[in-house]
């Protein structure tokens, strides 16, 4: 047996690929689930980092930096398998989005932060002697500024969330890793996986690019 027999089993592949189709939805939703909830959640975590009282400010900086640090795949394990014991229990696609938003909140968080605080402090001051109140300020004047600034890095932890759902298989979320897994096992060949890895290239390549073309037109805008 060759390595395309091995490796690139058209047979193989077309068997498998019904459940690498349903398993890529999966991946999708979870992913856009995923990505919607960690930016919300960055964007409020970053607002009461800079601008809230003291107690909350903390318990901001706290989060940030303890779901920065803890492993995915250890949140996953606890979110799944420990909060049952308390009492609390979670479908394997809500265990999964709660661990991906957790953690993409706190990455989103320093992202939201970085962007608030490159924007001229001058753009603070010419809002505040129109008249405007602190909220209209950061609404209306300085987030929009701000979300220019961050679409690159945003982008950017978009794409890590979309790989760290292949960890969702460890809770038995049948995602794109998990339905190629399974296929490997019952046509005892590799070929699914290496579909599953091309599918995660095709889907994310573009995005790759699209980060770095992001980031060379605003620069050339800041010049």
């Amino acid at each position: 047996m060759d390595i395309f027999e091995t490796f690139f089993n058209l047979r193989v592949f077309q068997q498998a690929l019904p459940l690498l189709l349903t398993g890529l939805w999966v991946t999708l939703l979870l992913g856009a689930a995923s990505i919607v909830l960690g930016m919300a959640g960055g964007l409020l975590l970053a607002l009461a980092r800079l601008y809230a009282r003291s107690p909350l400010r903390q318990l901001a900086v706290v989060y940030i930096d303890v779901f920065r640090a803890i492993p995915l795949l250890v949140l996953l394990v606890i979110v799944y398998y420990a909060l049952p014991f308390v009492g609390i229990r979670l479908s394997p696609f809500l265990s999964a989005v709660t661990a991906l938003s957790l953690v993409s909140s706190a990455y989103s968080a320093e992202i939201f932060r970085a962007g608030i605080e490159a924007v001229p402090q001058g753009q603070f001051e010419a809002a505040r002697s129109l008249g405007l109140r602190p909220w209209p300020i950061m609404w209306k004047v300085i987030l929009p500024q701000a979300v220019r600034i961050v679409i690159p890095p945003l982008t950017s932890n978009s794409i890590n969330v979309l790989k760290d759902t292949a960890l969702a298989s460890v809770v038995a979320m049948p995602d794109l890793l998990k339905q190629a897994t399974q296929a490997q096992a019952l046509a005892a060949n590799p070929t699914p996986l290496i579909a599953a890895a091309a599918i995660y290239l095709v889907i994310l390549l573009p995005l790759v690019r699209l980060v770095a073309l992001l980031e060379q037109r605003f620069a050339s805008q800041r010049r």
